[in-house]
């Protein structure tokens, strides 16, 4: 029997608008898979690099922050932060030979709820062909050596 990988993803998302349309998903009976676990946040704008770094680090496959659409940020700029920040990231990522697809910045609105599900299924299904975090990896070896 094949162990099929099922990746871990974190969603930080919007109380305005990504949380929002999750919830919506919810309502409407329109699934999303259940391994996005969802992170609410003020404002996508109060997600800094280390939330997003530390979550990989942890044991992440894939993070991806979920803010208003350009325009409606019930706090201005933030999903605009937010979006540098995640560019930032990425960079970074690259820069250390780290696949920084595995993160994403996303825009939403409330009323959005079947994309918030699309989204999820796909960043999903990308996560899924990426495979699993170097990093979990490398800590389940740690664990296993330590552990036997």
């Amino acid at each position: 029997m094949t162990d099929i990988f099922e990746p871990e993803i974190v969603a930080f998302c919007c109380h305005y608008c990504a949380y929002t349309a999750a919830d919506m998903a919810g309502s409407k009976r329109i699934s999303y898979p259940p391994n996005v676990k969802i992170i609410r946040v003020p404002c996508t704008g109060k997600v800094d690099a280390i939330h997003i770094m530390k979550a990989l680090e942890k044991g992440a496959d894939g993070v991806y922050v979920a803010g208003c659409l350009e325009g409606d940020c019930h706090f201005k700029t933030g999903n605009l932060r937010a979006a540098q920040r995640v560019r930032r990231v990425k960079a970074l990522l690259e820069e250390i030979g780290f696949d920084s697809r595995r993160v994403e910045m996303i825009l939403m609105s409330a009323g959005m709820g079947e994309r918030f599900a699309q989204t999820a299924r796909e960043f999903t299904e990308k996560i899924r062909e990426l495979g699993p975090n170097p990093i979990r990896s490398a800590i389940q070896e740690q664990a296993r050596r330590a552990a036997g």
